[in-house]
């Protein structure tokens, strides 16, 4: 493996008994050293899957896969020395102190003595908990949670950070903060691979995206690659008034339109003719009295390139 890449995933597939089809079906990917790698893609996409190989919890059927170079079928202990991993679930133990879980978590991964201490004090500055440090989880508010469960992941000083659904939950002065311990991190050396529903975060902190949809890789690059390189399937309104439930349908059924989303007096639509689309909205609105305040085609932001290539909302 290349010295500037961590993960290559060539033509993996996982399929699980009783399933349809593959949850991951002939993939391939590359994840950069040192990026901030963007893993979007709706429910049942395969993103749980993909992620439950790249960290050794599961093997691929077919495919190669390798992590910081080492084979995970044959190396997955040299691996899991060289990874973190912080799941959606927060996973401490709510009667011990956040000292004594990172203590916990550190010597699960091998670590004792002064080098696990000097990993706690880090752990516990990166998160600025040192005025909770002997405090029961239990007694945390979810932001301070999802603090220490970051830091858990970093106690055995990985170097890619996986992470998924990280802000769940947590006040947006939280959600900031680990914004901006993520992006410290990431300007350190460390490749961290991220997976959200927010769209925006993705935005914000990436500049690695990859879209997974029906197990696959659909899209992959940096943002502006990305949306420079999608054609214009999204139709963008916002009316004066939300609209009907009839008139909802009326909208649905015009024939160039695939997909049709509604929220409040803003509505967002898949089309592969977006100026027929245009004039076929303009003529019905018309005969309806609706007003338009804008309407535009075109993708020029995250989740409407994700409609785009999937057809769905990302927190559907």
């Amino acid at each position: 493996m290349k010295n500037n890449i961590v993960i290559e995933a060539k033509g993996i597939v996982k399929r699980y008994a009783g399933a349809d089809r593959p949850a991951v079906d002939a993939l391939d990917l590359v994840v950069p050293k040192g990026s901030f790698f963007g893993l979007l893609g709706p429910n049942g996409a395969g993103k749980t899957t993909l992620i439950s190989m790249m960290t050794c919890l599961a093997k691929p059927d077919e495919g190669s896969l390798m992590v910081c170079g080492l084979n995970p079928e044959k190396e997955s202990l040299k691996i899991k020395e060289k990874i973190g991993f912080v799941p959606q679930e927060i996973a401490l133990y709510p009667t011990l102190t956040a000292r004594e879980n990172l203590a916990y978590f550190g010597s699960m991964q091998g670590l004792s003595g002064d080098l696990l201490k000097e990993r706690i004090s880090y752990c516990l500055d990166v998160a600025k908990l040192h005025d909770y440090t002997d405090i029961c989880v239990y007694k945390y508010s979810g932001g301070l949670k999802r603090r220490l469960a970051i830091v858990v992941g970093l106690i055995n000083s990985p170097e890619i950070l996986f992470l998924d659904e990280p802000t769940v939950g947590i006040d947006p002065q939280s959600r900031h903060f680990i914004y901006d311990r993520l992006i410290e991190l990431n300007k350190s050396g460390m490749t961290i691979l991220y997976t959200s529903h927010y769209m925006e975060e993705v935005e914000y902190l990436c500049n690695e995206i990859a879209i997974i949809d029906q197990g696959n890789i659909i899209a992959c690059g940096g943002l502006d690659e990305l949306l420079g390189e999608t054609t214009n399937k999204v139709l963008e309104a916002k009316l004066s008034k939300e609209l009907s439930h009839d008139l909802k349908e009326k909208v649905e059924s015009i024939p160039m339109v695939t997909e049709a989303f509604f929220n409040s007096k803003t509505m967002t639509l898949c089309s592969p003719s977006p100026n027929e689309t245009m004039l076929a909205l303009s003529t019905l609105f018309a005969e309806n009295n609706i007003k338009v305040l804008s309407m535009s085609h075109g993708v020029v932001n995250l989740e409407q390139l994700f409609i785009a290539l999937t057809g769905s909302r990302l927190r559907e």
